[in-house]
């Protein structure tokens, strides 16, 4: 944000049980759909048309967005969408989402027993790399372990997303879409379909870089970010 704010009026919204917004407070499954439709005031007040920008889960709520207000998205910049449903609509498990499916029912069975802490290693070590969960400051696993309670829905949302990947094919706006080459091979296979399908999707893959590339290798992602809104939006300010 901070690199942005000159030239742009930026904006960021916490989805669903993360930061100061609340969990999903109903017993239907949460949904993309329902995250999007928690953004709209955030949309409201971006102005149209705006750009979407977004990591992993808030990378998938974006695509959802941009086909629910086609007229309203200018652009998307997108760093591994982690949106795991068209890889099973393509090929059923067996594929390569069974490594997120692992994670997920391992984490799953640690919160049942109570282990917030066993649930975050197995996902973080999962994205990261084993030991990353153990090697983390302890100032960073504490909002980890505070949302790890919302894997369940977050999970489900991702993994039975209803939209076809064909439906994206509409989706005519420029897209920066980014992947780290040492990402796990489940996040990198939804890439290989949603880059074959979005009519204007311009790929990035970063070398020696994972699926938490926004996190640890914040300034060349951040940067190729800049990059690609200057182009898309001109040098003046814009929202």
């Amino acid at each position: 944000m901070e690199l942005l704010e000159p030239r742009f009026h930026v904006l960021a919204p916490d989805l669903y049980g993360a930061g100061r917004t609340p969990a999903w407070p109903t017993d239907r499954p949460l949904s993309l759909h329902d995250e999007v439709a928690l953004l709209d005031p955030v949309f409201v007040r971006a102005g149209d048309p705006f750009t979407l920008v977004g990591h992993s889960y808030g990378a998938a709520a974006a695509l959802v967005a941009a086909i629910t207000y086609p007229e309203r998205v200018r652009a998307l910049a997108l760093y591994e969408p982690t949106l795991f449903a068209v890889v099973d609509a393509a090929s059923p498990p067996p594929n390569e989402a069974d490594g997120i499916r692992a994670a997920v029912a391992l984490s799953l069975a640690a919160l049942d027993a109570g282990d917030r802490s066993g649930a975050a290693r197995h996902f973080i070590d999962f994205w990261m790399g084993e030991g990353a969960w153990a090697q983390m400051p302890e100032s960073r696993q504490g909002p980890i372990l505070a949302s790890i309670v919302n894997l369940p829905g977050w999970s489900t949302a991702l993994l039975n997303e209803p939209t076809p990947l064909a439906a994206f094919t509409q989706l005519d706006v420029p897209v920066l879409y980014m992947m780290g080459r040492e990402s796990p091979a489940s996040s990198r296979s939804v890439g290989r379909l949603f880059t074959g399908v979005l009519p204007r999707a311009q790929l990035v893959e970063f070398d020696g870089v994972g699926h938490m590339g926004p996190v640890t290798h914040r300034s060349v992602v951040n940067e190729a970010i800049s990059r690609f809104l200057l182009e898309t939006h001109g040098a003046g300010r814009s929202e």
